[in-house]
């Protein structure tokens, strides 16, 4: 089987070093790129990112990628976003002030709404158990054998809120405060950790994810 061809897109946001080498490691061929035609070529697109939204919509409508990634969307192929770009597919952010997103997925973005008292700080930089907001919700998805009391790697200040439930593939909990930990509608993924800094287990869940796109895209 050739290695899946993954487009890493190339949006001047955030240091890709960690998932581009996480991606060799698990036997895929990732590409750095903001070429129209290089994205809509590969198996899988991945929108990486660290920082502000509306930095990161303003890169994007800069480099004329919005109306790309729709496209690619489109296709049928699988979309991936991280972190910011987890954040970036929803449909506008409050952080400073209100930004559009890609409007991938219906909702908001919305600074993380501690409990009254709660000692924890933000940003939240630390690892967290991630679950199934509901029965078998991982099923045939790239979550698909990931533990009970799976930790994973999370650095932000603003969280997903989607104004569908079915649209939560993972929860997880911070200072008391349970909030949406990544995404899924129909061929559009998102996480709100970071699988490439998430050692093993996010190694594996990298790997998942590129196995079953592989294997829809050959259906």
């Amino acid at each position: 089987m050739s290695k899946a061809k993954v487009a890493v897109l190339d949006y001047g946001i955030g240091n890709v070093r960690s998932l581009t080498n996480a991606l060799i490691k698990i036997g895929a061929e990732p590409f750095l790129t903001s070429e129209r035609s290089l994205i809509l070529g590969s198996d899988v697109l991945i929108l990486p990112g660290v920082g502000a939204f509306g930095m990161g919509m303003k890169n994007l409508n800069e480099r004329n990628l919005i109306p790309v990634i729709h496209e690619f969307v489109a296709t049928g192929k699988p979309f991936l976003g991280i972190c910011l770009g987890m954040q970036l597919l929803l449909e506008e952010s409050e952080e400073f002030g209100y930004t559009k997103g890609l409007r991938l997925i219906k909702g908001k973005v919305v600074k993380m709404p501690l409990k009254s008292g709660s000692d924890v700080k933000l940003p939240h930089v630390s690892w967290n158990e991630i679950r199934e907001p509901s029965k078998n919700r991982w099923n045939e998805t790239f979550l698909t054998g990931t533990l009970k009391s799976s930790n994973f790697y999370f650095v932000h200040t603003f969280v997903a809120a989607p104004n569908n439930p079915e649209d939560i593939l993972a929860l997880t909990n911070y200072g008391g405060l349970d909030f949406c930990a990544a995404v899924q509608n129909k061929n559009v993924y998102g996480t709100q950790f970071h699988p490439e800094k998430s050692g093993e287990l996010g190694l594996q869940m990298l790997k998942m994810f590129i196995k079953k796109s592989t294997e829809k895209n050959d259906e």
